[in-house]
C-alpha cells in the first residue's frame, strides 16, 4: 500500500507541475499579447475626436461641363483636380503638427499674410480659398448685367453705370501683369476693382470680395491660348454667377 500510495503522489506531483507549467505558459503569453502595439486603422476609418481635420477643397458647384462652351470641361478638371488640389495638399503638410491645423481657412489667411516666415502657409491658403470663391462666381447661363436690386444700385453709384464698370473690369483682368485676380469688393459702402498678383486676396486686407476672375494662365489657356481677353469677356457675357455676387453685399 506504500508503495501505491508514494506512486499515486508521484503521479498528482507531476499533473500538478504540468498544469503550472501551462498556466505560466498562459500567463507570459497574453502578458505578451498585452504589450504588443494596437491595429493600425484602416484608411478612411474614423479618426479619433482629437485629431484636427485636414482642409479640403470645397465642391464644385456645378458638373465640370456645365461652364462650356467658354470653359472646357478639360479645363475646368485640370484646374479643380490638379492646381486646387495641388494647394490643399500643399496646406495640410505645411500645417500638419501646428496649431493653424484647427484653425479655418480664413482665419490661416488672415493670421499669415504679411509674415515672411508663413509665406508658403499663406500663398496655399489663399489659393485654396480663392479658388474655393471663383467656383462659385460663375454658373451655367450667368453673365450679363445682374437684375435689378441692390448690387446694380451700388455698381451704379460707384461707377456710373453698369457698362463702365464692365468695361474697367476687363480692363483691370486684361492688363494684370503675370497671374493673379480681378476683383470687385465692397469697402463700406462702396465698390472698387482690386488687381491681387498671385495668391493674395482681399480678405488679407480687410476687404470684401463680391467678385473674382482668376487670370492665372491655368485658368483658360487650354481655351484661349494667350488671347486672355476672349477669356474675360466669355466670363463677363457668359458666366458670372450675379445672384452669389449679390448675396456677399453688406
Amino acid at each position: 500500500m506504500d508503495g501505491k500510495k508514494r506512486e499515486s503522489e508521484r503521479h498528482n506531483h507531476r499533473n500538478m507541475s504540468r498544469s503550472g507549467r501551462l498556466i505560466a505558459q498562459a500567463v507570459l503569453f497574453t502578458a505578451a499579447l498585452l504589450l504588443l502595439p494596437g491595429p493600425a486603422p484602416m484608411d478612411g476609418a474614423a479618426q479619433p475626436a482629437a485629431e484636427k481635420p485636414y482642409f479640403r477643397k470645397q465642391p464644385l458647384p456645378y458638373p465640370e461641363n456645365a461652364l462650356e462652351p467658354y470653359i472646357s470641361a478639360r479645363t475646368l478638371s485640370f484646374h479643380y483636380e490638379k492646381h486646387h488640389q495641388g494647394y490643399v495638399n500643399n496646406l495640410n503638410k505645411l500645417v500638419a503638427g501646428t496649431p493653424l491645423a484647427g484653425r479655418s481657412l480664413e482665419e490661416v489667411v488672415r493670421e499669415t499674410a504679411g509674415r515672411p516666415d508663413k509665406t508658403a502657409v499663406f500663398n496655399n491658403a489663399a489659393q485654396v480659398w480663392n479658388h474655393d470663391f471663383f467656383w462659385q462666381c460663375m454658373k451655367k447661363g450667368g453673365g450679363g448685367k445682374p437684375a435689378p436690386g441692390k448690387l446694380l444700385r451700388m455698381i451704379e453709384t460707384s461707377f456710373g453705370s453698369f457698362e463702365r464698370f464692365a468695361n474697367a473690369f476687363r480692363t483691370a483682368a486684361a492688363s494684370l501683369f503675370g497671374s493673379g485676380y480681378t476683383w470687385l469688393v465692397q469697402e463700406g459702402d462702396a465698390l472698387k476693382i482690386v488687381q491681387t498678383s498671385n495668391a493674395d486676396t482681399p480678405i488679407a486686407h480687410g476687404q470684401t470680395p463680391l467678385l473674382t476672375c482668376d487670370v492665372w494662365e491655368h485658368s483658360y489657356y487650354l481655351d484661349y491660348q494667350n488671347r486672355r481677353p476672349d477669356f474675360i469677356g466669355a466670363f463677363l457675357d457668359h458666366l458670372v454667377n450675379w445672384e452669389f455676387v449679390e448675396s456677399r453685399v453688406r
